[in-house]
């Protein structure tokens, strides 16, 4: 089969593309987004960053990897959290107990500037020794210099097993 020389040069400049840390996609109204590349292993470290601001005890540091419009539906809490204010008044109760976390088992789905991170993880408390299983998702955008966490669902595993 014969490739033109036009067809051939489109070729070439996706494969560069593809080389590079960024690829550009054309949205709506001909915008133009620069997506991050990223890795499964990227995405997963962003948990290790959100457990060691657990560790840190400050509910601010905690709700730092948050985005400004995100959400948090909290394992311990029947209440949706919307604002920083709120994240925060979450935190500052839940950390009271020293919490530590731990994934149990997870799946990563990449996207461009954006990232799934769900499964189940558990939960040890130093103050009162409980520890307590859930299920999870986080996802994650990237906002040009870090990513932020855009929705955090947390729910405690059902005591009875129902497959």
């Amino acid at each position: 089969m014969k490739m033109n020389y036009a067809g051939l040069l489109l070729l070439s400049a996706l494969l560069a593309g593809c080389a590079t840390s960024h690829v550009s996609l054309t949205g709506p109204g001909d915008r133009t987004e620069m997506c991050k590349a990223t890795t499964e292993q990227e995405i997963a470290s962003l948990f290790d960053r959100w457990n060691q601001s657990l560790h840190t005890g400050d509910p601010q540091k905690v709700v730092a990897n948050y985005a400004e419009s995100s959400v948090l539906l909290p394992t311990l809490s029947n209440k949706p959290r919307f604002t920083q204010a709120e994240k925060e008044d979450y935190f500052q109760h839940f950390l009271a107990n020293r919490p530590s976390g731990m994934i149990d088992m997870r799946t990563v789905e990449l996207g461009c500037n954006t990232a799934v991170d769900t499964g189940l993880y558990t939960f040890s408390f130093a103050t009162t020794g409980a520890k307590v299983s859930g299920r999870y998702t986080y996802t994650y955008r990237w906002n040009g210099s870090q990513w932020l966490i855009t929705s955090h669902h947390s729910s405690m595993m059902p005591e009875k097993k129902q497959d």
